[in-house]
């Protein structure tokens, strides 16, 4: 204690974050804090400090993904516009249902508000019945998806007041587009966070970016306030300026979901990696692999692929039991069946297990569709005509290739602990050998 006191000079040395640091020190037997420069100038600022802490998650930029500030900016953006070009189709929904017009009733009014928002609820409950498993495994068409969605229905909100005789069906039509859209959307965020957070804080990141998108609201609402008298009595204006937000908006979304960077597996970024590995032998990094995936839906395949079927979409007899054994100690089946490949995962089936299923049904899909970039290992399966001796010898190959593969995939910082591939909940047990 004697010795410290008797020294004077920096003591101690303390930081939050990345943000600011500070020195304690010894001088005249007292203790004093000071701000330290970097860069000639005093770390942190007092105005980017308190924005940081009010809009930006708590241990930012360390607490969330590198990808984190590039979406955040672009959804900014796309915000904003969709604030703009709500404020037009709200209008246009209010001089629909008759405001400002001396003949309207407000029980018609009314009886339209309640269609439109029932058959909404309705496409709600319908839309998460039908596709709420896709949204984790495939967020970014989903979530791209929902915000042309989100202008189609407002287009129509818009364009719903010029045509009176159907001003309900088109108003209704809409409000189902928007139950979608508020499905898709917060499902597909709450994926995002989850990719975001690097330290279990979905909570804070949720919430700041729920801080963002209500100051970009504030804004837009400001700037609607100068808009609307200019649009009143004047469609043609609305629909340029609508045409405008909607073409900003767009672009904003798809630079948004083109910014993420996800490093877990789904069946996109799987089969862009695996295609990459078995044509030279290099796996793609998650940056490479995720500028390739599409973000848009596509409106079908020739050769689906169906992950997690009852065993009875795969075989009908014990015969077929047994050529689906064939050359397979695997935790799984596969087999081709109605120009799809089937995958039935065992009960004791672990994330490698799903890794492996996976890229040998993309495997077998190439085949099957005759690519012509296929690596020389898919080439000699590609003679084989008959569907089971090829699902026999896809055994061989997966089991002579995986293995370098899946550490490959760790080396590239791609995350093998866990997948976003779309399995479904059947799981089988079953005897690998005639008793």
């Amino acid at each position: 204690m004697a010795e410290m006191e008797d020294c004077e000079g920096v003591i101690a040395t303390e930081r939050y974050g990345s943000q600011e640091s500070w020195k304690y020190l010894l001088k005249d037997r007292r203790m004093k804090r000071q701000k330290e420069e970097m860069d000639g100038r005093l770390a942190g600022n007092s105005i980017s400090g308190v924005f940081k802490s009010v809009f930006l998650p708590q241990g930012y930029p360390e607490s969330v993904s590198e990808d984190y500030l590039q979406y955040q900016l672009w959804d900014t953006v796309q915000a904003f516009s969709s604030s703009l070009s709500g404020t037009l189709a709200t209008q246009a929904s209010l001089r629909g249902v008759g405001v400002g017009n001396q003949e309207a009733t407000v029980a018609a009014a009314t009886i339209t508000w309640l269609l439109r928002d029932g058959t909404g609820m309705l496409g709600r409950i319908l839309f998460a019945w039908l596709k709420g498993n896709k949204l984790d495994s495939e967020a970014k068409k989903w979530r791209l998806f929902a915000d042309i969605l989100n202008d189609v229905a407002m287009f129509m909100e818009i364009a719903a007041p010029h045509f009176p005789p159907f001003f309900i069906l088109i108003v209704c039509i809409a409000g189902i587009f928007k139950s979608i859209v508020g499905v898709a959307g917060g499902a597909t965020r709450a994926a995002l966070t989850v990719h975001q957070a690097r330290r279990n804080n979905m909570a804070d990141i949720s919430a700041k970016d729920g801080s963002q998108e209500t100051l970009v609201n504030l804004a837009g609402l400001l700037l609607s306030l100068v808009l609307i008298p200019l649009v009143t009595d004047n469609p043609l204006l609305t629909f340029i300026l609508f045409f405008l937000f909607t073409v900003l908006h767009l672009f904003a979304n798809y630079k948004a979901v083109r910014s993420v960077v996800m490093e877990t597996l789904n069946e996109a970024r799987l089969s862009i990696v695996l295609h990459r590995f078995l044509l030279n032998g290099q796996v793609l990094s998650p940056v490479e692999a995720n500028q390739r995936e599409p973000v848009f839906l596509s409106l079908g395949r020739t050769v689906p692929i169906k992950m997690g079927v009852r065993l009875g979409d795969i075989v009908q007899d014990p015969g077929e039991l047994q050529l689906a054994l064939k050359n397979n100690s695997k935790p799984y089946l596969i087999g081709i069946k109605n120009a799809s490949v089937c995958v039935c995962l065992g009960s004791d089936a672990s994330v490698h297990d799903e890794i492996m299923a996976a890229c040998q049904a993309l495997c077998l899909r190439n085949v099957l569709l005759n690519d012509s970039s296929l690596g020389e290992g898919l080439k000699q399966l590609a003679d084989t005509k008959d569907p089971w001796e090829l699902v026999s010898q896809s055994h061989k190959m997966i089991d002579h290739i995986f293995y370098t593969f899946l550490k490959e995939l760790d080396q590239a910082k791609w995350r093998t602990d866990r997948t976003l591939l779309d399995w479904n909940e059947w799981r089988v047990e079953w005897r690998k050998k005639r008793s």
